[in-house]
């Protein structure tokens, strides 16, 4: 596939609240430093190439990129980097967002309360040189209730200052206890080959028209660190068949899991931009979703 047949649009729409995005979009964390994201002495981004990624994505049919205001290095911040990269923004781009966690100048991480969660939809909004914010999601760690936090995010969605509302890392119960507040448009939680335990909350939100967001979906087990060295000879037999590589066939087949399932695949990488985009294009056989089907049940 040559670059000027890669486009986003390939993969098909979802509807995220009454906002219609492309399936494949951008995740923007990789963005700000080369290497381990998050390694608090990785080498900050180059910021031309950066702001370039950013523009080609969009060029290429994104209009759906995650984001953070604690996606930053030493010297880059992610939200920053994507208003200077594409502001004035074009009317259909969603740009989601996270709260929940946060990181000082020295990249010590802390979670918010229900007291500090305005302050961090408000730095977004700064960030992003926003009036509102298109979609927050709800950042989770462990399995406590989430009802006053989430509180706190529908009365600024009713204020005007979110338009929809998602929720990150969480349980089928928590999703249950967060629509009894207010709807819920997506679920990004860290998803793709080798990781079942997810499947059951895939298929709820399929059941009730949420879009499920993986992340992680090519890292898998590497998280931060990125892909893994060795990939499993299945998925390699798999990638090889079809001329691509095994990112690509990986997020192929998250897209693969149901019509609700995005991807926001991040780099800071030209090339591996296009690669990722191109992964809503690939077609999977039935005979190659039922290898790496048996792949992902078997914890790979």
């Amino acid at each position: 596939m040559t670059s000027a047949m890669i486009n986003a649009a390939a993969a098909g729409t979802w509807t995220l609240g009454d906002l219609t995005v492309n399936r494949i979009g951008f995740g923007a964390m990789r963005l700000t430093q080369k290497g381990e994201a998050f390694a608090l002495d990785a080498v900050p981004s180059d910021r031309a190439q950066a702001v370039a990624v950013l523009r080609r994505a969009v060029e290429l049919g994104v209009n759906h990129i995650d984001t953070a205001s604690f996606y930053f290095s030493s010297l880059r911040s992610a939200n920053e980097l994507i208003n200077q990269a594409l502001s004035p923004y074009a009317g259909d781009l969603v740009i989601a967002t996270k709260v929940g966690p946060g990181r000082d100048p020295s990249g010590e991480w802390s979670h918010a309360g229900p007291a500090q969660l305005r302050g961090q939809v408000e730095e977004n909004l700064r960030q992003l040189g926003r009036d509102h914010l298109d979609v927050v999601n709800l950042r989770i760690l462990g399995t406590a209730s989430i009802a006053e936090r989430f509180g706190v995010l529908a009365e600024l969605r009713e204020a005007g200052l979110i338009r929809h509302l998602g929720l990150s890392n969480i349980g089928a119960a928590q999703l249950a206890e967060a629509q009894a507040i207010a709807p819920v448009v997506c679920v990004q939680n860290p998803y793709g080959i080798g990781r079942p335990a997810q499947d059951d909350l895939l298929r709820i939100c399929g059941e009730q028209g949420i879009a499920f967001v993986p992340f992680y979906a090519i890292a898998g087990a590497g998280r931060e660190g990125g892909a893994p060295a060795e990939e499993a000879p299945e998925l390699v037999t798999v990638a090889r068949a079809h001329g691509v590589s095994t990112a690509r066939v990986r997020t192929a087949w998250t897209l693969h899991r149901g019509p609700h399932v995005l991807a926001i695949p991040g780099t800071g990488n030209p090339a591996h931009l296009e690669d990722n985009i191109a992964a809503g294009a690939l077609r999977l056989s039935a005979d190659d979703l039922a290898v790496l089907d048996a792949l992902h049940l078997r914890g790979f």
